[in-house]
């Protein structure tokens, strides 16, 4: 066996109850619930696993999900797997951080949450994601940057999908333009902001504030930052990188094609759902994906792992 990955997904794979069953199975996995909730304020539990209508807006997103993915993380650590790199998409990259441990697990919750009520507090109105499928990032990001008004590249996922995001009107006439050059499908992505645009630049500046204010370490292992799609090995990289994230694209097919570069055959997709596991296999069908969200889902990763 070659490298392993894990990799954490990003906002959109939440939902009600996930994580119970790791939170009922695990006293290691209800600890990071219950860090979380102490560095966030938040009742985390309740909002992870309680019917409520707080989970899909940002701000509670963001702390909900990334509590699940390092539950899930620190029971397979607790097992003895450890990865030799690690990623993650957008919110992702903080799972990722928490594998490496770049920071204290209550330093990253406190942030997450900060994180979550600048981003939705930067653009409340007016902005928007579409998901563009079909159609090469090189042409839909040369029609973005001819589209008038503030349009890009939010997420290049894998091959033939790509999220642009910005004013709702540039996104329009740019999804407008798209699907007269070629694209299969333009589908409006129902979001509470235009993420990953230059309108949340001042989100990234408030979360660069706060990141002054964290002890980040040199990361045990290598992780692939959605950035710039490199690995990130110096611990004086992660707060412009992690600041510059908010407005910035998320390359993970790339980010994707560097860890098989570097010798990666199995991925490991740790938090709800199969989004990632979707993307990995789209963009290298000859490597190995397991994605991790349920306790059972335990008993598949230590075959494969063990295999």
């Amino acid at each position: 066996m070659g490298k392993i990955a894990f990799v954490f997904p990003g906002q959109g794979a939440q939902y009600v109850g996930m994580g119970k069953d790791f939170f009922d199975e695990s006293r290691v996995a209800r600890e990071v619930y219950r860090c979380a909730s102490q560095a966030s304020g938040l009742d985390v539990e309740q909002l992870c696993f309680t019917e409520n209508d707080r989970l899909n807006i940002t701000e509670y997103t963001q702390i909900a999900l990334l509590a699940t993915e390092v539950a899930i993380l620190k029971v397979i650590e607790d097992a003895g797997f450890i990865p030799d790199i690690c990623a993650g998409l957008s919110l992702g990259e903080y799972g990722a951080l928490a594998a490496a441990d770049a920071m204290d697990l209550a330093d990253l919750f406190a942030l997450i949450r900060k994180r979550g009520l600048y981003m939705q507090e930067a653009y409340p109105v007016g902005g928007a994601m579409t998901a563009v499928l079909g159609l090469d990032a090189a042409t839909i990001g040369q029609i973005c940057e001819e589209t008038e008004g503030i349009v890009s590249i939010a997420n290049d996922n894998c091959p033939g999908q790509v999220v642009i995001t910005g004013e709702e009107q540039a996104v329009q006439a740019a999804a407008e333009r798209l699907s007269a050059a070629g694209a299969k499908r333009c589908i409006p992505l129902k979001v509470s902001g235009p993420f990953h645009s230059a309108l949340l630049a001042g989100a990234g500046e408030q979360l660069g504030e706060a990141l002054e204010q964290v002890t980040v370490r040199k990361p045990k292992m290598p992780y692939v930052c959605n950035l710039e799609a490199r690995l990130v090995t110096d611990a004086a990289d992660i707060k412009r990188l992690l600041q510059q994230q908010v407005s910035g694209p998320v390359r993970f097919r790339e980010s994707i094609e560097k860890m098989i570069e570097e010798g990666v055959d199995t991925f490991v997709e740790i938090g709800p759902g199969k989004t990632l596991t979707g993307f990995i296999r789209k963009t290298n069908k000859d490597v190995q994906v397991c994605n991790v969200e349920k306790w059972e889902d335990l008993e598949k990763l230590s075959a494969l792992l063990k295999g």
